[in-house]
């Protein structure tokens, strides 16, 4: 087959694509940089040679004396098992180990690899006999070369150009002795003996000392340049590890873990094949440029946004990401994070990450988060889309819910509910609020009324029509909380759910590759644009309209660029704020700006500026892109179908017995509770004077109603304290009130008080205490 090449990943230079591409990374299946044997230093040869074949030179492809010797050390174990490799006969099993590991499915490489490594006679036998055709075809030089090409050192880095890079930091022409037969002393054993971890230091010196004494025994080196080598221990001032000068790791700064994000949908890009083991052989075997959809200059202003978030923290596991999609087409604009991105075996310390935060775990991301507030949305969407309207009114006074009380129809999502669920509000608020306050203020008590009047399962049914998911792959929860935020998801799918609202409720799925061109120079086609209408345009603008009101005077004030440009929002902020979230749109870029616990639940509002990073970002960014994409529209106002809703008109209850005005209210589809007693004039006692919510407001189908009874006429009972019986009893004949007399034995017999009255008590019934020389 042909030779393996690198892949090239390229990104837009700005939001214009006339503009042209800039490459950002070179990919290639494997860490290898292929050179000649003459940009070789000799000591590698030589300790190839030296401490693999000493013999190489004069054989033709296979040592029959090192199989002899091979043969009788291993007379007892059936066969020719180990030893007597020449260099020829190892450089035919590193190509078999190559095919094997580059077939598309795992088990097909793990049949291929376990038979291109079987301790046999059959495959000793094999490799003899192509050993002796490929000594026919190429000449010594070509095969040490191919032999120094090929070989694995530790990891995914292949061949002594990248070795050298990796270990030592140099080239593999400027390595030293001792460098040289180090990274020899890989290649038999490179999982135990790799440089990439000091506790292979140990078994890499022994075996790097043996190959020393190969290359002085074969004049190679002289006595004191093998005692200098011998000298210097394999440790952490020997080793100078770097980074794989390819893949992503060694891409532009600004784009490592969007470029990781490329390499691991590259079994979604038709263009590499019909199938998906098609796409990973094209992929592993290389030659093409992929023409990604990321706006370099954006994603250059959004990571240097991100990059203010501290990478790590003393006290907490902190992560960022902020992510951008274009509405109408799906593309993604920027894909950032807080952590440097390092997939080394070693790892980059608590400041790097190979996890990217802004995706789903199948495609190099977490679990996802607990996405708070801004879930909310999802409610909001099946509320309207049930024909309810923003100016209906909810309870917002309840922080306890009977959970039994909440509808799921979805069997698969963890129903039917029950037991007490508690909440609070994160501010004080009014005990009954509208659903658009409800929106603006981030009211948790508000939802949970909301939520009780919907079914679960259309809410969850709402977020699905818009791509959301949950990270990890599980279905999304339906539990009555979750309207609140509690399932985890990427950030990157919030924002492509907003792009959908903003499309007026079509929406279209995530894109990252434009275009290609193949091994031949052959153009090929990108990600086709995947939209579908799965929300109705008008309950999309309803949910715009309230989620405007969020980005001024709301919870999103403080992430709105202030521009003029419209731009609709919610923000997010889970228990204890470990999570905080902000997801805005406008008609051309929906952005997502996520921060907080990586693992854990720290309170972001504890650590300095954590409540406030998500904030910065998106004003700052979105302003930014606001400028790129010009040509932002308002949308439409909602229908006044989706203002008042189906919500009835709270009537007057006033003057009805508890029993005729419940009957009435809950014909109307209403529950009713009492609330307290208050005085009134026209209400008979016990009869209901007012509700809440009021006569007149607009409210929704099934709120609980509070109905407020009569206590009866406010009387005002006169003070009768220092009267007689008789002259207290004249007094309060007057009001109304029934009076009874209570005797209050004096201590001392010339008490003038006695016979007068000392307190009294109550309203309705008045009870007199009366001070006597003594009591019966």
């Amino acid at each position: 087959g042909r030779q393996a090449q690198n892949n090239e990943i390229y990104v837009q230079k700005n939001a214009d694509p006339e503009n042209g591409y800039v490459k950002i990374a070179d990919v290639y299946w494997q860490n290898r940089v292929e050179v000649s044997l003459d940009q070789m230093s000799q000591y590698l040869k030589d300790a190839a040679v030296d401490g693999e074949d000493r013999r190489f030179y004069e054989h033709k492809g296979v040592d029959l004396t090192g199989i002899i010797r091979a043969a009788i050390g291993n007379v007892t174990s059936g066969g020719v098992t180990s030893g007597a490799s020449t260099l020829t006969m190892q450089l035919i099993k590193n190509i078999y180990v190559q095919r094997a590991e580059a077939l598309p499915s795992e088990e097909a490489r793990s049949a291929a690899y376990a038979e291109a490594t079987a301790s046999s006679t059959e495959r000793k036998l094999k490799e003899i006999k192509l050993a002796i055709g490929l000594e026919k075809r190429f000449n010594k030089e070509q095969i040490l070369e191919a032999y120094l090409n090929i070989s694995g050192f530790g990891g995914n880095t292949y061949g002594v150009e990248a070795a050298a890079n990796r270990y030592f930091g140099v080239s593999a022409q400027d390595v030293t002795i001792s460098q040289a037969a180090s990274l020899l002393a890989i290649v038999q054993y490179p999982v135990l003996r790799n440089l990439a971890q000091p506790e292979n230091y140990p078994a890499n010196q022994i075996r790097r000392d043996d190959i020393l004494r190969s290359m002085r025994d074969a004049g190679h080196i002289t006595e004191a340049e093998y005692q200098e080598a011998v000298s210097i221990p394999v440790d952490e001032n020997f080793v100078n590890l770097k980074d794989p000068s390819s893949g992503c790791i060694a891409a532009q700064k600004y784009s490592r873990h969007f470029c990781d994000y490329v390499v691991k949908n590259v079994t979604n890009f038709e263009a590499l094949g019909s199938t998906v083991d098609e796409r990973i052989t094209n992929w592993n075997i290389g030659g093409y440029k992929l023409y990604t959809t990321l706006d370099n200059s954006l994603q250059k202003f959004a990571q240097k946004e991100v990059w203010n978030v501290p990478k790590s923290s003393p006290i907490l596991n902190i992560g960022a990401a902020f992510d951008s999609v274009e509405v109408g087409t799906g593309r993604v604009l920027t894909m950032t994070q807080n952590k440097i991105f390092n997939d080394t075996l070693e790892g980059g310390g608590a400041e790097a990450s190979a996890v990217n935060f802004s995706t789903d775990r199948d495609y190099g991301g977490s679990s996802g988060f607990q996405t708070g507030s801004t879930y909310k949305i999802m409610g909001l969407l099946a509320w309207l889309n049930s024909g309810r309207g923003l100016n209906e009114v909810v309870d917002a006074s309840e922080f306890k819910k009977d959970q039994s009380h909440y509808l799921d129809t979805c069997t698969d999502g963890g129903g039917p509910w029950g037991g007490i669920w508690e909440f609070k509000n994160d501010a004080q608020a009014p005990k009954i609020v509208t659903v658009l306050e409800a929106v603006r203020a981030s009211i948790n008590s508000a939802f949970a009324s909301i939520g009780e009047q919907l079914d679960q399962c259309e809410i969850r049914k709402m977020a699905e029509s818009l791509g959301i998911h949950r990270a990890d792959g599980a279905l999304l929860q339906t539990n009555p909380s979750a309207i609140l935020g509690t399932n985890e998801i990427a950030p990157l799918t919030m924002a492509t759910a907003w792009a959908g609202i903003a499309n007026n409720g079509k929406f279209c799925e995530s894109i990252i590759l434009d275009h290609a061109v193949g091994p031949n120079g052959e153009e090929l086609p990108g990600q086709p644009v995947t939209c579908r209408q799965t929300i109705d345009p008008e309950v999309a603008q309803g949910a715009i309209y309230a989620m405007k009101a969020v980005m001024s005077g709301g919870t999103g004030s403080a992430g709105n660029p202030g521009d003029g440009v419209p731009i609709f929002g919610k923000t997010g902020t889970t228990d204890s704020s470990s999570q905080t979230w902000i997801v805005t749109s406008t008609s051309r870029v929906a952005s997502v700006a996520w921060v907080g616990n990586v693992i854990g639940t720290y309170p972001m509002r504890s650590f300095p500026n954590g409540a406030l990073y998500r904030h910065q970002i998106m004003s700052a960014v979105m302003r930014m892109a606001n400028q790129n994409y010009s040509g932002a529209i308002d949308w439409p106002a909602p229908p006044s179908r989706l203002l008042q809703g189906s919500g009835l008109e709270m009537p007057s209850v006033e003057g009805l017995s508890v029993e005729e005005a419940t009957t009435l209210l809950v014909g109307l589809g209403l529950q009713v509770k009492l609330g307290g007693f208050e005085p009134s004039d026209s209400v008979s006692e016990g009869d209901v004077t007012g509700t809440d919510p009021g006569e007149g407001e607009l409210i929704a189908g099934g709120m609980v109603v509070k109905l407020f009874r009569s206590s009866g006429p406010d009387v005002t009972i006169p003070d009768v304290v220092g009267m007689t019986e008789a002259e207290a009893r004249d007094a309060l004949s007057g009001t109304g009130v029934s009076v009874s007399v209570k005797c209050s034995a004096a201590e001392d017999p010339a008490d003038p008080d006695i016979g007068f009255v000392i307190s009294q008590a109550g309203k309705k019934s008045v009870t007199l205490t009366i001070l006597q020389e003594s009591c019966p």
